[in-house]
């Protein structure tokens, strides 16, 4: 029988809303929301006053409430409450992927000491429910490769510059107004928000944590009207994907970064606020999963399908981590990449190993070729700073053999 859960929520923004609504519109489950914690006093809410607090303890000292949710955007501020719910024995979901990329290692060892449960569908893949199919349909293969679009803000940016021919600026002013974007939207479309889920993703999916900084992330700030004619000229689309690989040498490289997608990938047909992601298995071949990436009540109804299964005493095993099924993570690998580029300059920064193609003009140069990923991730402030795009060319990574060389 399905245990009655008693929800303290923290946050009742965009997700949270989205909790409240898709909650007391399911006929298949539900749970009551006690108390809802929040921070601006004077913002006028669509709940009663009664299920209002402005003091975290409130939630996290009432012994009837015995689920956490936590939906707020300070990183830091969700780690110290999630810490505390585990410590006194409440179970938690979070949707909050940069306080789970940062403190992985924590986390699990708090539920394991403390034996409950920290779930967070709706940090990777919005309405995906990527990780719980890790964790239970791949649960003891062997994948070979996790890649595709896991921010719904960017991919709808993307759709409107190559579908529709407008300005970089002016579809993230509509992403903006659809509330698929933040007013600060760094996160998104510099790429740490895919770079979080995909250190998320790294350890369901090839049992390993991963430090964020290790991952190199570029992401769609300095894509220009070149690079976007130089896209539809070759029938390409341009996503912004996450790459997470196992290599022969039983490590794992992982990357984010812009892509030239063909019409023969899965992802070329995914577009404005959804989400695709691709997984590879050494066995059971290439699936491919879609749904939402943005949005109030998709997210709020992978939050949902979290708390419904803690009722039923659901937890994590991190079987791929137990069993190691990596020794490691490593950046010294090949990728093939195009860079557009200013002057002669940048290519005796952005070192190419082998160069297929290179094209130079007075308003407009580039070069494709194969690079190191440490050096991409040594030169990444660089590339942003000068304006430079870097997309892949393919998503294949291999290992390094032999020394960059430059051959500019």
């Amino acid at each position: 029988m399905a245990q009655k859960l008693k929800i303290g929520l923290f946050g009742f923004g965009c997700v949270g809303q989205g909790l409240h609504y898709v909650l007391n519109n399911s006929t298949g489950f539900k749970a009551d929301i006690i108390k809802i914690a929040v921070k601006n006093k004077y913002k006028e809410r669509s709940v009663s006053k009664d299920l209002i607090t402005f003091d975290k303890w409130d939630i996290l000292n009432n012994p009837e409430i015995n689920v956490i949710v936590e939906l707020i955007d300070d990183a830091d501020e969700a780690f110290n409450i999630v810490c505390e719910a585990l410590k006194k024995g409440k179970q938690v979901v979070t949707a909050n992927k940069k306080m789970l990329a940062l403190h992985l290692e924590e986390l699990v060892a708090l539920q394991q000491k403390h034996n409950v449960s920290l779930l967070y569908e709706a940090s990777a893949g919005g309405s995906i429910p990527i990780i719980r199919t890790l964790e239970e349909y791949f649960d003891n293969e062997e994948l070979e490769k996790v890649t595709g679009i896991f921010n719904g803000t960017t991919n709808y940016i993307l759709t409107k510059t190559i579908n529709e021919k407008i300005s970089y600026p002016l579809a993230l002013q509509q992403a903006q107004d659809k509330g698929f974007a933040e007013t600060d939207p760094i996160n998104d479309v510099e790429g740490y928000d895919p770079k979080f889920k995909a250190v998320i993703i790294a350890l369901h999916a090839f049992g390993l944590i991963i430090k964020s900084d290790d991952v190199l992330n570029i992401g769609i700030t300095t894509l220009s009207e070149n690079d976007i004619n130089y896209a539809c000229e070759k029938g390409y689309k341009i996503k912004l994907t996450p790459v997470i690989q196992h290599l022969e040498n039983n490590k794992v490289a992982a990357l984010v970064l812009p892509s030239f997608v063909k019409e023969n990938n899965q992802l070329f047909n995914v577009e404005n606020e959804f989400n695709g992601i691709i997984v590879e298995g050494k066995f059971s071949g290439e699936q491919f999963l879609q749904g939402k990436g943005a949005g109030s009540h998709p997210t709020g109804a992978a939050v949902l399908s979290d708390i419904s299964a803690l009722s039923h005493g659901y937890k994590y095993e991190y079987k791929k981590h137990t069993q190691k099924h990596a020794t490691g993570h490593t950046n010294d690998v090949i990728v093939n990449a195009y860079l557009r580029y200013n002057k002669e300059a940048d290519l005796k920064k952005i070192i190419f190993s082998e160069i297929s193609e290179k094209y130079t003009s007075n308003a407009y140069n580039y070069i494709i070729g194969k690079i190191n990923l440490q050096s991409l991730l040594e030169n990444r402030d660089y590339v942003i700073k000068n304006n430079l795009f870097v997309s892949l060319v393919n998503n294949t990574i291999a290992l390094s053999q032999e020394k960059k060389v430059n051959k500019a």
